[in-house]
């Protein structure tokens, strides 16, 4: 079978497109084949090896998969069953979605929902769980669409093109925030109602600032979440996500003791598997058809390395999905 194989050579990462056996898979009970994959940033710093996150090689990179189940020595599985796979350290300590076949632990998969197909669930993504999960966060934190506008930073990526969708499907109004001001008019077609250049929360925080933001999705950390939280309207809920700008926060208590304001951290890898069902479902209910035309684009395996520089880049926009069959 194919796979993407990552290798170190003198203290740095090779990615090639190999064969391996079946015997070469690591210990798990349930076998998959694997049809659609996808990569995000934490794929891409893996095979870039621009982020420390494989430690252990030769490594299968790939955080989430989508398949069939090949064959299976537990009962909640049975082969033909259409199955997911996102998180669980999958595609950095045990071999991941981007080959043609992966072994895993069984309590890691979780069942198609109704309303998906491997395809879509793939656009969706650990970047769309992720989402998902911030969504629920910001409805957990009293956050509804009548209390004010909502706030989704690094928008143009995976995480952040969900999370609009998302919300704007829930009736929230969406401001979208990106360093990519040529995105407007996808995050507008998306559900946005104003797009605002990163540029403008460039700025140092204040320890409080004009009150702007009912609710917040970020994936940004550092500066930019220091900004938005400073900005939260009084009962206000962020969800923070990611640190693509960095994982420091350089804030202060004081929107948190006085406006009321609650930071959520939100981690798609080790949740429960009745959480992740849950989202799911969710995901399948709520997101339009357009969203899996508009925020996607497709390669092939062997694209995937060249792929994984231009996200780090900033040079994709959406989900990038991968067709392993």
């Amino acid at each position: 079978m194919k796979a993407l194989v990552l290798e170190q050579q003198d203290g740095q990462t090779l990615a090639s497109v190999k064969g391996v056996t079946s015997e070469q898979l690591p210990e798990g009970n349930v076998t998959v084949d694997i049809n659609w994959s996808s990569i995000n940033y934490k794929d891409a710093l893996a095979i870039t090896g621009k982020g420390k996150i494989i430690r252990n090689f030769p490594m299968v990179p790939g955080i989430d998969f989508a398949g069939t189940v090949h064959s299976s020595d537990d009962p909640r599985f049975s082969p033909g069953q259409n199955v997911i796979l996102t998180g669980w350290g999958v595609g950095e300590t045990h071999w991941g979605g981007l080959a043609e076949r992966a072994r895993v632990n069984a309590d890691w998969l979780v069942p198609m929902p109704e309303g998906l197909d491997q395809r879509k669930a793939m656009i969706i993504g650990t970047a769309g769980l992720t989402a998902m999960l911030c969504v629920m966060a910001l409805e957990e934190g009293g956050v509804l669409p009548e209390s004010g506008e909502v706030l989704v930073t690094g928008a143009s990526g995976g995480v952040g093109s969900t999370a609009v969708a998302l919300l704007h499907k829930l009736g929230y109004q969406v401001s979208a925030v990106s360093g990519r001001l040529h995105n407007a008019e996808y995050l507008l077609s998306l559900g946005a109602k104003y797009v605002l250049e990163r540029e403008s929360f460039s700025e140092a925080a204040k320890p409080l600032e004009k009150q702007r933001w009912a609710g917040a999705v970020d994936v940004a950390g550092g500066d930019l979440l220091a900004k938005v939280i400073a900005q939260m309207n009084y009962n206000g809920t962020v969800a923070a996500c990611g640190l693509a700008g960095g994982y420091q926060l350089p804030t202060t208590v004081m929107p948190f003791i006085l406006r009321n304001v609650r930071l959520q951290g939100v981690d798609s890898v080790m949740i429960s598997t009745e959480r992740r069902i849950e989202a799911w479902k969710r995901l399948a209910e709520l997101l339009p058809e357009n969203f899996y035309q508009l925020a996607t684009s497709e390669i092939t395996l062997k694209d995937v390395p060249a792929t994984a520089e231009n996200l780090l880049s900033g040079k994709v926009t959406g989900r990038v999905l991968v067709s392993i069959a």
